[in-house]
């Protein structure tokens, strides 16, 4: 009975841990986006030169 109750609960939530580790990847590879994006757009405020502004 123990081993039936097992491989049933196997079988029901090998869905939901793929499902998890799918999300979890993607996070994954979200954050990996932003990381970069930001990385950009900290070297564009870097090199900008400052702009002149009248009365300063």
């Amino acid at each position: 009975m123990r081993t039936t109750l097992r491989a049933l609960e196997g079988l029901l939530l090998s869905g939901g841990q793929r499902t998890a580790r799918r999300n979890a990847w993607t996070a994954v590879l979200d954050d990996r986006r932003r990381a970069t994006a930001r990385a950009e757009a900290q070297h564009v405020l870097e090199t900008r030169k400052p702009v002149a502004r009248p009365g300063t």
